[in-house]
């Protein structure tokens, strides 16, 4: 498991010991923002990190192939040697012609070979490190819209608390206004005629 995998559960066990906030449904948790902020702050620390492991993944690639042309080229540099020798001696020189025509193939053959299964390898190991990458930034993205969602959802909660008191607020101030200053009686006299 990597570092950033290790993170993302710590947070989750983090988000789950949280105590519910007081007054509200079981959904509003109350969380230490330093704590959550710390682990953010290792989290973008990491996640370059583990790129970079997954870098050198693929450059393991150049490395395969590079020793896979290396070992065609050592190949073809002994198939060169003995078809020379072959050559040289005069009453075999038909077979050893056939004979170093054929090795060449044959080398020729497997060296593609060698380059066509090294470049599937790096290939396939390429492929999973860019899975393996984008599930863990799956897992952040969804990580960090759950923690939006939460954040936005508390927020709504203490606005709307504001929100109300503010309302009793000004109902109160009405009442006090209402009550310092009567109407004056000789206007109460006229609406009621009216």
């Amino acid at each position: 498991m990597s570092r950033i995998e290790q993170i993302i559960n710590e947070m989750e066990e983090y988000l789950d010991g949280c105590k519910a906030q007081a007054f509200s449904n079981s959904k509003r948790i109350v969380v230490e923002k330093d704590v959550i902020d710390d682990m953010l702050v290792e989290l973008r620390m990491r996640t370059p990190e583990e790129i970079k492991k997954y870098q050198k993944i693929i450059a393991n690639k150049d490395e395969i192939l590079a020793e896979a042309r290396k070992q065609a080229e050592d190949t073809l540099v002994e198939a060169n040697r003995q078809k020379e020798e072959m050559v040289s001696q005069s009453e075999i020189m038909k077979t050893a012609y056939a004979d170093a025509r054929e090795l060449m193939s044959e080398t020729e053959s497997k060296a593609q070979q060698m380059i066509n299964d090294a470049t599937t390898e790096a290939d396939e190991i390429r492929q999973s490190a860019m899975n393996y990458t984008d599930s863990l930034l799956s897992g952040l993205q969804d990580f960090l819209g759950h923690s939006m969602e939460s954040m936005q959802n508390r927020f709504n909660a203490f606005y709307n608390q504001m929100n109300a008191s503010y309302q009793v607020v000004a109902s109160n101030r009405q009442e006090l206004q209402n009550q310092n200053n009567p109407r004056p009686a000789e206007e109460e006299e006229e609406e009621s005629e009216e």
